[in-house]
Order: structure tokens, then C-alpha cells, then sequence
């Protein structure tokens, strides 16, 4: 699974890589190192504009954790952070906005944990690493957005009225990845954005079939410390590596 990620890049940055139109305002989420469930976070997305028709990719915030159109409250988010690439198109959460909206969630890399046993000085303990691409580069993690309307807010026009939260897609774990924990989000290559990101292509095997593991899965883990593992810390410096 992945259940925090960093992602530190401004949006006017995101916007250029993605080439994407910034969507933002008050809600815009600020660089985090230590991205957890239900936090904002940014989304690439295509959809049409309400007044021309024409479809516009965006860089616009979302809640991590995807809420159903069908739920009754939004608590459920939390327990859907993560959807399994063998799955994602059959599952009820998942298959409607499997077949028209799908995102990209930028990331600079993200944390697993592996268990160190306790010894006779030592209580067992997790273990965190950061897990980004060799070339620091931008990870491109496929996810699903969906809208969920607040039946507490009485207009259809208030921005209130609707969440707008995403899942991220994950795969069996390569590489280096493999070696810490047997599941890692699952990011596109560069030469499948468009096509993933069609609101029009609703292939479901097409579909599929983008969702391989890119550049080999070259990946490199990085000890850190565990002030990672607390949601209340956050700054450049969780991605320090330990003293060898």
C-alpha cells in the first residue's frame, strides 16, 4: 500500500511538468514531506470547461482518501487511500471513476515501513524508508477522483457542496521497493499521461493495459528517521538519511 508520500514541488513547477492549468485558490496545498490520508493534495486532471466544452487539463487540489458518489458521509475516504491496479475496474468504489476520472497525483517519492525485531536492549520498532525514482524526478502515481455532494449545503453552486478526493493506484513492488514492502504506488510513464488521462477513453483493456511498471522500476530506499511515522511532524528534514 501507500499510506504517506512527499510532495514538495510549487504548482506554478507541477503546471510546467504536467502541462496543466493551475486550479487553486485559498485551498492550494502548501510542499509537505510527510503527505498522510486526508490531507490535500494535488491532482492532474482532464475535464471539460463548463462554458466552451473544450477538455482542459488542470492542476487542482483533492482530499487523498476517495469518497464515493454514494457514500453517506465522507469518513469513508480514509479507508480508501489505496486501490489494487488487479482490481480497481471491478470494485464498486472504483469502477465508475475507473472508466472516466482518472488522475495523476505527483510525488516526490513515498515511506514504507519494515518491523525490526526486538533484541534485549531494543523494543521492536518500524523502521521507515523514502522510496523515490533514481533521477529525482517527479513520480506521476496513477490515481481516480471522484465528486461526493454534501447533502448539508443547500446549493448546487457553493464550492462547499462538493469534495473532490482521489485513491492512488498500487502494484506489486520492484526493485528496491520490493525489498521493503510487497505493494508501491503504481506511476505512469511520461508517454501514457494522455491517454490515461482522456475523459473520452473509456477502453477498459486500453486502460489496463498503461498500467505497467515505468523506467524498469529504478528506485532507490533510503533509511530515515522515524519522526516520519507521527502526522504531526513535517519539514525537509524527514528525508535525512540515518547515519550509515
Amino acid at each position: 500500500m501507500c499510506g504517506r508520500y512527499a510532495s514538495t514541488r510549487a504548482p506554478d513547477d507541477l503546471s510546467g511538468l504536467f502541462d496543466a492549468r493551475p486550479e487553486g485558490g485559498r485551498d492550494a496545498p502548501g510542499p509537505s514531506w510527510n503527505v498522510a490520508p486526508t490531507d490535500p493534495v494535488w491532482a492532474v486532471l482532464e475535464r471539460a470547461d463548463r462554458k466552451s466544452g473544450e477538455v482542459v487539463r488542470q492542476l487542482r487540489p483533492v482530499r487523498w482518501g476517495l469518497v464515493p458518489s454514494w457514500a453517506k458521509d465522507p469518513s469513508v475516504g480514509s479507508r480508501m487511500i489505496n486501490a489494487r491496479v488487479e482490481t480497481v475496474h471491478e470494485k464498486p468504489a472504483f469502477r465508475r471513476a475507473f472508466g472516466r476520472r482518472r488522475c495523476l497525483l505527483p510525488a516526490d517519492g513515498f515511506y514504507e515501513w519494515v518491523t525490526v525485531p526486538a533484541t534485549a536492549q531494543t523494543r521492536a520498532y518500524k523502521q521507515p524508508y523514502f522510496i523515490r525514482p533514481e533521477d529525482r524526478g517527479v513520480m506521476a502515481m496513477a490515481g481516480l477522483y471522484e465528486f461526493w455532494r454534501d447533502p448539508a449545503v443547500a446549493d448546487d453552486e457553493d464550492p462547499a457542496a462538493w469534495l473532490t478526493s482521489a485513491t492512488i493506484i498500487t502494484t506489486e513492488a520492484t526493485d528496491a521497493a520490493g525489498r521493503i514492502h510487497p505493494r508501491m504506488p503504481l506511476a505512469l510513464d511520461p508517454g501514457d499521461y494522455a491517454r490515461w488521462l482522456d475523459p473520452v477513453n473509456e477502453h477498459a483493456a486500453g486502460l489496463r493495459a498503461l498500467l505497467h511498471t515505468p523506467a524498469d522500476g529504478r528506485l532507490t530506499a533510503t533509511a530515515v528517521s522515524t519522526a516520519v511515522n507521527s502526522v504531526r511532524n513535517n519539514g525537509p528534514h524527514l528525508l535525512d538519511p540515518l547515519p550509515a
